[in-house]
């Protein structure tokens, strides 16, 4: 029998009535109860204990240590090895830069890895402190596949409405701050990519032939994977709307850059017979009309200035302007 290493994350028993029995680091795994030792496996110690352990195979220390991070399911008999993802919350961190919870489970017991912290996580133990969780490593198992898809679920929710937000504002012809349209598509593309495949492998782990999971446990799971279809169908109907955006949003950027464009053509042609008369009447030759008399510079302004408000008045009559 094995002991629970010193910097163990979560380490207890499930009493089978929803609630949790907490064990001491150094004390040995019990056999009679079902238990769940959750790890860091970015930690030395939990990475000896996992590497040394009898209590888990080859293969099964290589998927704890983070040898692989798609989603992925490998059943050995009664022993199932899990890799799902969850949505990041950390700190400094993308939320599109999913989390691996690795799982080991059997009929009496859970090992579970990851190297940065998940809410998903939490919410499971929280559940088992106030009384109200799992009753067997197969029920934690769907609890755990269920937390995570009403994270992943929270996350494609507060995109929608960052769309919306964009929709709306490229409705009253407000060109969104620089990055935020491409943010919002790499988070839905990126989401999807985890998404896909762990809907795929919950709704197979729904039809396994495990003998510790019930009808009411397959039950859970095929809805779980059915929230996990509508959650991808909400990233694909995303990734649709963010492509219509761009191009709405390139239309607004070329309709300005064309305004602007006709606005200074416009200004140009409205100074260029100024431009041409005050060539004309700034060389340096004997007579040029006007150079003897006092009033001559004034006739001459206000000269220009009728004509540039006639050039004015026939643009607007045009309707060029």
């Amino acid at each position: 029998m094995d002991r629970v290493p010193s910097d163990v994350i979560y380490a207890l028993t499930l009493d089978g009535k929803g609630g949790m029995t907490p064990l001491a680091a150094g004390s040995e795994v019990p056999a009679e109860e079902p238990g769940w030792l959750h790890l860091d496996y970015g930690n030395p110690e939990a990475a000896r204990w996992l590497l040394q352990t009898p209590l888990l195979s080859d293969a099964a220390r290589e998927s704890l240590l983070g040898q692989s991070n798609r989603p992925k399911l490998v059943r050995m008999g009664e022993t199932v090895l899990l890799i799902l993802r969850g949505i990041n919350h950390n700190k400094d961190h993308r939320p599109e830069e999913m989390v691996a919870l690795r799982i080991f489970i059997t009929p009496d017991l859970i090992i579970s890895s990851r190297r940065r912290p998940l809410l998903s996580e939490k919410d499971v133990f929280e559940q088992l402190k106030l009384g109200g969780g799992a009753d067997t490593p197969a029920d934690w198992l769907v609890e755990v596949c269920d937390a995570l898809t009403d994270r992943a679920g929270e996350f494609v929710e507060e995109l929608h409405d960052q769309i919306l937000d964009l929709e709306e504002q490229v409705l009253t012809r407000d060109l969104p701050a620089n990055g935020r349209l491409a943010l919002i598509r790499k988070q839905l593309i990126m989401i999807r990519r985890y998404l896909s495949p762990q809907r795929d492998l919950v709704a197979r782990l729904a039809n396994e032939k495990i003998s510790w999971l019930d009808e009411d446990d397959r039950r859970r799971l095929l809805d779980i994977a059915d929230r996990l279809r509508r959650w991808l169908d909400d990233l694909d109907a995303g990734v649709a709307r963010t492509a219509v955006l761009a191009d709405e949003i390139n239309n607004l950027m070329a309709e300005a850059t064309n305004r602007r464009a006709y606005q200074m053509s416009v200004m140009a042609l409205l100074f260029l017979p100024a431009s041409f008369l005050t060539g004309l009447f700034g060389i340096n030759l004997g007579g040029i009309p006007g150079a003897d008399s006092p009033t001559a510079f004034w006739i001459f302004c206000g000269s220009l200035t009728a004509l540039a408000v006639g050039l004015a008045v026939w643009l607007k009559h045009k309707r060029w302007w």
